[in-house]
């Protein structure tokens, strides 16, 4: 009997483009095999251990010949490819239809409406890194006031505003006016706060984001198991992903080395049911921003960490490595790129060197995941958990 997973999503850490990759523009998008490439080789010996380079298709990364774990790759069914689109499809929701996005900017209807709400006009409105953004326009912000209001090829609604001038519960308020607002036709996936400090010439965003996203459109994976008096605890931007629905605690982290700090304390505890964490850096500093060394040495300082979290596992725990889409840093785009995401599954109870294959959804780990934990259950997708129980 399995009484607790830890599902760790490694955010944007792709492992090749999908079939259907030409419709999203991101033929050639590789994360992790590209990565490699102009690495001269990415050495990630734990997660190898596991079964990563065993993993059909993935490049780079070299194979174990008597991996610990199992291992697969997803394909995903949801049409998008962004934070919310791939994190609901692992808990079981798949989506049918685009979360809109404003590749132009926000018409000038929403924009209107929202500096009526908030008293206040906006700079900005367009698509921009969310570095930049402050770059260009953070000295007029501190002069005027005003939020900077921006989006990116995902279904964001990005507010940035300065600390000292726009305090972060107003800056919070002001997102609940924009997710209040941005439904139906106007519908997006999520509303960021981009809370940031500093002068003029360097600005630096803080840890105060706060994504505040919509109630999943089904049940989730988190409702099914804290329907069953389990435990759900969350790690970085989860909760809000999931908009809280099906969460029983949740911790926000500063970095990735906190967000395992935070899950191995999860870990600690005797609490069952299912551990669910986010490590964003991969995606927001380095794959954003093409910086493919900083994404690297990223992968690295995970791998490192990976004894750290294999010695914390119990006998009745399991441990799942996946991600929620890519985000090619090496490629001229900034934005996610639609590929398979790696599945690896290690535990005590559980088979070594299986080949899980190709999945057909996400949802096949969320799925998983439940019959694992014994949880009654007609989520989307195949289980695997037959195939790597003992």
């Amino acid at each position: 009997m399995i009484n607790r997973v830890v599902l760790i999503v490694l955010d944007s850490v792709g492992i090749g483009e999908l079939p259907d990759a030409e419709k999203y523009g991101d033929v050639g998008s590789d994360t992790i095999g590209n990565i490699s490439k102009k690495f001269g080789g990415l050495k990630l010996p734990n997660l190898e251990q596991i079964g990563l380079g065993n993993i059909e298709g993935i490049k780079g990364i070299s194979p174990n010949h008597e991996p610990i774990g199992c291992f697969g790759k997803c394909k995903e069914q949801s049409v998008g490819k962004d934070t919310v689109t791939g994190h609901w499809e692992i808990a079981g929701v798949v989506l049918k239809y685009a979360l809109n996005t404003y590749p132009n900017g926000f018409t000038a209807e929403i924009i209107e409406e929202f500096e009526d709400k908030i008293g206040k006009s906006v700079l900005g409105n367009k698509v921009a890194s969310g570095t930049e953004i402050i770059k260009e326009l953070g000295d007029e912000h501190v002069k005027t006031g005003k939020p900077i209001v921006y989006t990116s090829a995902d279904s964001v609604f990005q507010i940035a505003a300065h600390e000292e001038i726009i305090p972060l519960e107003q800056l919070y308020n002001m997102c609940k006016v924009a997710r209040a607002m941005l439904v139906g036709d106007n519908i997006v996936g999520r509303v960021i706060a981009r809370p940031f400090v500093g002068k003029s010439g360097s600005y630096e965003r803080t840890a105060n984001r706060r994504d505040f996203a919509l109630d999943p459109f089904e049940k989730t994976i988190l409702e099914y198991v804290k329907d069953n008096q389990l435990s759900v605890m969350a790690v970085g931007k989860i909760e809000d992903i999931y908009n809280k629905k099906g969460v029983t605690e949740a911790v926000h982290i500063k970095n990735n080395s906190d967000g395992v700090d935070k899950t191995i304390e999860f870990m600690k505890s005797d609490k069952k049911g299912l551990i669910f964490t986010n490590l964003v850096d991969f995606d927001m500093l380095y794959g954003h921003r093409n910086d493919y060394l900083g994404y690297g040495n990223a992968l690295i300082e995970f791998d490192n960490r990976l004894p750290e979290i294999l010695s914390y596992l119990k006998e009745e725990d399991v441990l799942i490595i996946t991600a929620d889409h890519g985000c090619d840093p090496t490629t001229p785009s900034t934005d996610h790129s639609r590929e398979y995401i790696p599945l690896l599954v290690y535990g005590k109870k559980l088979k070594s060197n299986v080949n899980l294959g190709i999945r057909n959804t996400f949802s096949d780990i969320g799925k998983s995941v439940l019959d694992m934990l014994g949880i009654e259950n007609n989520l989307h997708g195949e289980s695997f958990a037959k195939n790597v129980l003992k």
